[in-house]
């Protein structure tokens, strides 16, 4: 067993065997067979040697190993086992960790990945699923502590009344313990995984297709009309929807920014089908845009209040003021009748401007760069049928 006390040969040191410190009583550097070397603290307890790892060299410095190495021979000189103390230490974190209740790391999981997610309302209903229905259950409840029973009792009361929010719900608490699971918070399976599991225990309930109720089109020129007597950031934002054949979340958070000769895209991340997208605007479009610019002018996004993007609920709002029973999303059902009943554009052109996903690759290159143009006659000849009652001319 040799010794040394400088870093620089230290390092240099690559004959297989244990170095020791000589100014630290028992401290040495192992130095191993495959030139890995390693801290050890060789101690004596109750006539029972030990070596006791403190880590690897260089990451942990000499200086660094000298520390611990004072703290642990300052246990042995109390008559405390170093390992003992050690692996106390370790089954405290351990307990630490593991007494986590539910609420806590849900809501710290919700703020952690709500950055990832392209819609900001997904937070909120994250946030609200989880409060409502699953705190009232889970809340104190460790991530240890939770069982199958546990999630039965959250979902079971809205399984057949509510059975969309409760299958949302189900999916978030197991992505939830999962991300527990895999941050050693919990050693148990998954308690709300669905196949070979609560699809065992819970109801199969039939799910109908989700059908979003549209004006019909031709009653379209005269809710324009009435739409347009108004100022409103909420008129202007839902006018401009309608003639995009647009998604509201992709409206609520467009910025000025995205607009670029007249067109306006839409990054991928915003996206339902995760791709960027081009609206090429026409004349009322870019008049709607200047109209809320006037309101708003320091603000960042297309249409806003102070600053700040509308709500998902704005423009419902401002639907259900007008026509009771009909939604934003039906107005491109309502896009989609139009052009198929009324016209002799292509379907493939309408699919590209309501943003519907192309399965055919080769397919969907060709109708990126070459369709534009014949999105933009389509959106123009929209526009135009939307604003037919409306006296003012606007072209």
């Amino acid at each position: 067993m040799k010794k040394s006390t400088d870093i620089r040969t230290l390092k240099k040191l690559d004959k297989p065997t244990r170095y020791s410190i000589p100014d630290s009583i028992g401290l040495h550097l192992w130095v191993r067979p495959d030139g890995r070397k390693y801290w050890v603290y060789r101690y004596t307890y109750n006539g029972i040697r030990t070596d006791m790892s403190l880590g690897s060299f260089p990451e942990i410095s000499l200086a660094d190993a000298r520390l611990t190495h004072q703290r642990h021979r300052g246990l042995l000189l109390k008559g405390v086992n170093p390992s003992d103390e050690k692996r106390l230490k370790k089954d405290r974190k351990i307990v630490e960790k593991k007494s986590i209740k539910f609420t806590k790391f849900a809501l710290d999981y919700i703020e952690r990945m709500s950055p990832r997610w392209s819609n900001r309302a997904h937070e909120r209903q994250w946030g609200s699923t989880i409060n409502s229905y699953a705190t009232p259950v889970l809340g104190e409840l460790s991530l240890e502590e939770i069982t199958t029973d546990d999630i039965l009792r959250v979902l079971s009361p809205i399984w057949t009344t509510k059975h969309e929010t409760a299958m949302r719900l189900r999916g978030r608490l197991e992505r939830i313990i999962s991300a527990a699971i895999t941050s050693g918070l919990r050693t148990n399976s998954n308690p709300a995984i669905w196949r070979g599991h609560l699809e065992n225990l819970l109801p199969a309930i039939k799910r109908t297709k989700q059908h979003f109720e549209a004006l019909d089109y031709k009653l379209l020129p005269a809710f324009m009309k009435q739409l347009d007597a108004s100022d409103s950031i909420s008129s202007l934002a839902l006018q401009f929807t309608i003639l995009n054949a647009s998604r509201s979340g992709e409206v609520i958070y467009a910025k000025r920014s995205e607009i670029r000769e007249n067109v306006w895209t839409i990054p991928a991340e915003r996206m339902k089908a995760r791709t960027e997208h081009q609206v090429p605007l026409g004349n009322k479009a870019l008049a709607l845009i200047d109209k809320a610019k006037l309101a708003d002018p320091e603000s960042k996004y297309l249409f806003s209040i102070n600053g700040k993007h509308l709500s998902n609920m704005t423009m419902l709002t401002r639907v259900r003021r007008m026509q009771e029973g009909i939604t934003v999303h039906g107005f491109r059902s309502a896009f989609r009748d139009w052009v198929s009943e009324e016209t002799e554009h292509s379907p493939e052109v309408a699919e590209m401007a309501l943003a519907h996903t192309i399965s055919n690759k080769v397919e969907a290159a060709y109708r990126r760069g070459k369709l534009l143009e014949r999105r933009r006659l389509l959106l123009l000849d929209w526009e135009t049928y939307c604003l037919s009652s409306i006296s003012a001319k606007l072209n």
